[in-house]
């Protein structure tokens, strides 16, 4: 049976999607440039970012796929090990592999008659198969983001983007500076702070530092189990009151506060990184105001000398493939209805371009099972009209939440898991009274 549905990507998002859409009776093949299935998580692939210290930073139970609970007797954080062989086990257990054809880069996809025409390209050639609906699956964590524009000044120490660290041997003997608050900045820190004579961090915001257990349970648990009852406004004072009693503010340890409240924010996740501050392992400085040579000058006047710069500063989004006009106004901006269908492409769909507060697995799952539902008929979009003002207004809230730090993208992990349910629910029965928008675009 020929394919219905591309997906591109055969990480969590696109796995995912493969299961939502063989759960729904529609086939599809899968592209993904990779030697094997699992995305990011595929320690020592090319387009991976996972080191060897690499492990979740969401508790097991908060990140499995609802319908393949991980092992009862694994650690609440599990490792990238652990975490491929778990995607691996996923493909295997619900016969996707032979959907997905491996070693295939995407290079083009575009509008052809009333389908899109999908190329791609393997040892061998080019490839190309015409379908439906195209479904983008790839992720947005492979293409690292440097500081632009650069800071001031010549740096002749080496560089090196958390992309492409791999483990603790990279910094050892090395007087190392880690530029960043995210979880790798932590965890490169961290591991630098036992191998390297010295070891740096540069934060130039503030970060809310979370440790993994609370109260003796994962900490993401205990947010989660509020979410079921409380709006977000009152989860965050409750947290931020645990947070301060649990390991007080941030300040204590020489980082900077965080000019926004918990969840406004991602968390930072570590339990060592407060314990190397307080060990004098790690020195905490503010933000670069530039270099000379191999010597670093922060904001406040301090200058140390270096030998390495690790830049843990984010990751641009990728979609090459994709007529840039289609991204109008960005990326990271696209007006996404439920972060998943294109208004201005019915087939055009999208599973995993957010950031989400908490795991991402749960998160695409929920939207791989939007787009398959749609696919198969089975759900209805709202009106465009209606659509495009749903857009606006949650544009407008997540500014108002997180800034304009990709207000698009930003998702709360509850809030959006409990959304797309009654979304498939209400489009579903759209579909039934024959309503809304349905499958290839066709107003009921």
């Amino acid at each position: 049976m020929s394919p219905r549905v591309a997906v591109i990507g055969a990480g969590p998002a696109g796995l995912a999607t493969l299961k939502a859409l063989a759960d729904r009776g529609v086939p599809a093949v899968c592209f993904d440039a990779g030697a094997q299935v699992g995305g990011l998580w595929v320690y020592g692939a090319p387009h991976s970012s996972a080191y060897r210290t690499l492990h979740l930073n969401t508790s097991r139970t908060r990140t499995e796929f609802a319908d393949a609970p991980m092992p009862a007797d694994w650690p609440d954080y599990p490792d990238h090990g652990r975490i491929a062989a778990y995607l691996h086990d996923y493909a295997v257990r619900f016969d996707l592999l032979k959907s997905v054809c491996l070693h295939h880069t995407v290079t083009e996809v575009v509008r052809d008659g009333d389908g899109w025409r999908v190329t791609a390209f393997n040892p061998d050639g080019a490839v190309a198969v015409h379908v439906e609906a195209v479904v983008v699956a790839n992720g947005h964590n492979s293409r690292p983001r440097l500081p632009e524009p650069a800071y001031p000044g010549t740096l002749t120490a080496e560089q090196l983007h958390s992309h492409d660290y791999r483990g603790p041997d990279q910094l050892a003997g090395r007087r190392v500076l880690v530029v960043g608050g995210g979880n790798s900045a932590m965890d490169i820190a961290v591991d630098a702070s036992y191998v390297a004579p010295r070891t740096l961090l540069s934060v130039r915001r503030g970060v809310w530092i979370v440790p993994k257990h609370l109260f003796g349970k994962p900490s993401d648990t205990l947010n989660g189990a509020l979410a079921k009852r409380l709006p977000w406004r009152l989860r965050q004072r409750i947290s931020q009151t645990m947070l301060r009693a649990a390991v007080g503010r941030p300040s204590r340890y020489g980082l900077p506060d965080p000019e926004h409240g918990f969840l406004q924010d991602h968390p930072t996740l570590s339990d060592a990184l407060l314990s190397r501050i307080t060990h004098g392992e790690i020195g905490v400085r503010d933000g670069i105001k530039g270099f000379d040579g191999q010597t670093v000058t922060f904001a406040d006047g301090r200058t140390d000398e270096i030998d390495l710069v690790v830049w843990c500063t984010g990751y641009t989004i990728d979609l090459p493939f994709l007529d840039q006009a289609l991204l109008a106004p960005s990326a990271e901006r696209m007006p996404l209805f439920r972060h998943v269908f294109h208004q201005g492409e019915p087939g055009l769909m999208f599973v995993g371009l957010m950031q989400s507060t908490g795991s991402a697995l749960p998160v695409v799952e929920a939207q791989a099972r939007l787009a398959a539902a749609y696919v198969a008929g089975r759900y209805a979009l709202p009106d465009p009209a209606a659509q495009a003002a749903d857009i606006i207004r949650e544009h407008a809230a997540a500014a108002d939440r997180w800034g304009q730090r990709r207000p698009a993208m930003r998702i709360d992990f509850d809030a959006y898991l409990d959304l797309a349910a009654g979304e498939l629910a209400r489009g579903t029965a759209r579909a039934i009274r024959g309503q809304g928008v349905s499958w290839k675009g066709n107003n009921r």
